[in-house]
């Protein structure tokens, strides 16, 4: 039944786009961040950098980094989904959103039929999401670990 889900397909695709916006964007950041402290490791005399404290150190903040970026698009399905009255409590809508995007769908907590589509999409939303956040942590661990390379010639 297409007609149950026409009045929040607006509502979906912009939460795909904000959401897509935010990881594009946070990535973008921490890319940078990335190349900045590369760029000042020579003035540290940091030489070796692959097996260092400063690698871990960094892999570590990349990851947290888009953990935090995966809570806030989740926040921001959630507050639609109060906003919109899709659910009441903002535990319910919390909890309902994280077990959506992770795709894992346990939660025991479902949605009106006319919401159904856009708690799917949310999942969707997570698998490409978290494919993004998968792609830029490796291409992040080879710039780090790359950087050895580059200093050693």
């Amino acid at each position: 039944e297409w007609a149950a889900w026409d009045p929040v397909l607006g509502w979906t695709i912009v939460l795909l786009t904000l959401t897509i916006a935010i990881h594009v964007t946070g990535i973008v950041l921490i890319a940078g961040g990335i190349e900045r402290i590369i760029a000042k490791l020579p003035q540290l005399d940091v030489t070796h950098v692959g097996t260092s404290i400063i690698s871990i150190a960094l892999i570590v903040v990349v990851a947290l980094g888009l953990a935090v970026l995966h809570g806030v698009e989740c926040a921001v399905w959630a507050v639609a989904y109060l906003h919109l009255g899709a659910l009441a409590a903002p535990a319910d809508a919390a909890l309902y959103s994280v077990d959506s995007m992770i795709t894992r769908g346990a939660s025991g907590i479902d949605l009106g039929a006319q919401w159904r589509m856009m708690g799917a999409t949310e999942g969707g939303d997570g698998v490409l999401l978290f494919g993004i956040s998968t792609a830029f942590l490796f291409y992040a661990m080879l710039r780090i670990w790359g950087k050895d390379d580059e200093r050693a010639r």
